[in-house]
């Protein structure tokens, strides 16, 4: 069994709960006072990427597990010459190759490409109400850095005042708010990402997306996810609540309406009621079928009007995996998200999550042979980005050598959601519970901060007591929005933003040690595996074989 360590005395992080491989805990809790590494390095950014008490310590690396196949057990191969992807008019082989000049800035989409500025984006962040929560740290986040919000399935059926007219949605408060927070703070860079289910296409959501906000979003068609291989789960505790989902069509367990389940409610026998969406294409019984109504149903997306179409798809086997791959590229899709076994979830049975599907790893060295396969035949793959358990720099690194040239973004959930909460237990303290948003001098909204602590903990204090002083990322968005702008801005959003900031400082430092200076110049050659059963699986050269036949020619020669 790999000994993931519980603290990390060189960065002085520790975990609360069972570390990942990840490096955040198995259950994140959004009222933790820390202090994993993704959490401390939402409030003092680029600082975590070097060991603490600078003059007064040395530091040994103790990462020498490499058992099993995962992504721990791929290492970043190191160069001693050459430049490569270095921007227009750099050129000097000392001065000009170090890491602040690596371009991180990537783009996805087949014909009218996205930009980000960083190579990575949200999970989809949906129907939970964690999710719904928190959401203005994350919008804002989003926006602010530049990179893809994914909005997940269900919003719109959950929301209680949504308005329906013959089953068809008509007015959703949540679903619009959700999309004007990040819009608000779009500059160019990035997109809100809009998914549909079953029941979503049912509702009318994609027309209703593309009546009222035109191209500005991208709409998600959904397979499936890593964390689960149903549909997606909300826990609600009122029979009320329980019953309007019933009635809007959606899977409740137990039924509301069944004889007797509102009298065991009230008398306490039942406590909550679990709601299911439906599976997808459970009425197609052969993959050419769901060939024929995933291309009806994205020819439809496009006569209405959608210029951007992407595909979410979870870790099933192979034969799904290459129906993803093939179909998306067909249909010309401009995204396929592939979520490994290994991720985070809102809600989703636990021993389900634990035994079902194929690992991040294994999935992900299966994706880029089959995309491969097809370049190699002169089509072009559709983009991919690739989710399941990944949240720092290194994995960042790996996933995108791993799936290069087609991988354009990582996709992670947990580890975007975690500064969302410290920032907004911090603002709790701080400002209170409640933000008005102020534009021109008007009232806009008052927003709810969800912060859960009555007092900073000590390792906050540690930092500060004010913002300023607390995130390290804080006058980067000030620059960036100004004086007057920052009272509107969220304490989640800002930890985001410094969150980010040690991610994109720290690839930059492992693409500057490959000598890789965009990341279209990265490719598997960066990477070697720490063992042979992952070389087995992955076809990354093990450690001591690659260029070992350069060698010994130096060695000959």
């Amino acid at each position: 069994m790999i000994d993931w360590r519980k603290s990390n005395d060189v960065l002085g992080t520790a975990n609360r709960g069972n570390p990942t491989e990840s490096g955040l805990c198995t259950l994140c809790r959004a009222d933790c006072t820390g202090k994993c590494e993704t959490w401390l390095a939402s409030m003092v950014g680029r600082k975590l990427l070097y060991p603490r008490d600078f003059g007064m310590v040395t530091a040994g690396s103790g990462n020498t597990w490499h058992i099993g196949v995962g992504y721990n057990s791929l290492r970043i191969q190191g160069r001693l010459y050459g430049a490569y992807g270095l921007p227009p008019g750099l050129s000097d082989p000392v001065d000009d190759c170090v890491f602040p000049h690596v371009n991180i800035e990537t783009s996805f989409g087949r014909h009218q490409p996205i930009r980000c500025r960083v190579p990575w984006m949200t999970g989809a962040l949906g129907s939970t109400f964690i999710a719904a929560k928190y959401w203005e740290s994350f919008a804002v986040g989003a926006a602010l850095v530049g990179f893809p919000i994914v909005v997940g399935e269900n919003v719109v059926g959950v929301d209680r005042q949504a308005v329906f007219e013959n089953g068809r949605v008509k007015h959703s408060p949540e679903l619009d708010r959700r999309v004007n927070t990040f819009l608000r703070y779009y500059d160019g860079y990035g997109a809100i990402i809009v998914q549909m289910n079953v029941e979503d296409s049912r509702n009318g959501v994609a027309e209703y997306l593309i009546d009222k906000y035109g191209d500005k979003i991208v709409i998600e068609l959904k397979w499936g996810q890593g964390a689960k291989d149903i549909g997606g789960e909300i826990q609600v505790t009122t029979y009320e609540y329980a019953k309007l989902l019933a009635d809007r069509g959606y899977v409740l367990d137990p039924d509301p309406n069944q004889p007797g389940v509102k009298e065991a409610f009230e008398r306490g026998a039942i406590r909550a009621f679990a709601r299911h969406s439906r599976l997808g294409y459970t009425d197609r019984h052969s993959r050419e079928a769901v060939r024929e109504n995933f291309m009806t149903t994205v020819d439809h997306l496009r006569r209405l009007g959608y210029r951007h179409i992407t595909l979410k798809t979870g870790s099933y086997g192979m034969e799904e995996l290459a129906m993803a791959i093939k179909y998306a590229s067909d249909a010309g899709l401009d995204l396929l998200t592939i979520d490994g076994s290994g991720g985070g979830t809102g809600m989703s049975p636990w021993n389900m999550m634990e035994t079902w599907g194929v690992p991040s790893l294994l999935l992900h060295a299966k994706a880029w042979q089959y995309a491969r396969i097809l370049a190699d035949k002169g089509q072009r793959p559709v983009d991919m980005a690739f989710a399941g358990g990944l949240a720092r720099e290194d994995h960042i690194f790996k996933a995108l050598a791993l799936g290069a040239p087609f991988t354009r973004l990582v996709c992670m959930g947990r580890a975007l959601m975690i500064p969302g909460f410290l920032g907004s237990n911090i603002e709790g303290v701080l400002r209170g519970q409640e933000r008005e948003v102020i534009v021109d001098g008007q009232l806009v909204r008052t927003d709810k901060v969800h912060g859960n602590w009555d007092k900073l903990p000590a390792s906050v204090r540690d930092l500060g007591q004010s913002p300023e002083q607390i995130f390290a990322g804080y006058y980067e968005v000030e620059r960036k929005v100004g004086k007057e702008e920052m009272k509107n801005i969220p304490f989640g959003a800002i930890a985001i933003w410094t969150l980010s900031d040690k991610l994109a400082a720290g690839l930059q430092q492992l693409m500057a040690g490959a000598r890789k200076f965009s990341l279209a110049a990265l490719d598997r050659s960066d990477l070697v595996s720490a063992n042979r059963e992952t070389e087995r699986e992955t076809g990354i050269p093990f450690i001591t074989d690659e260029r070992n036949d350069i060698a010994l020619e130096i060695l000959n020669s």
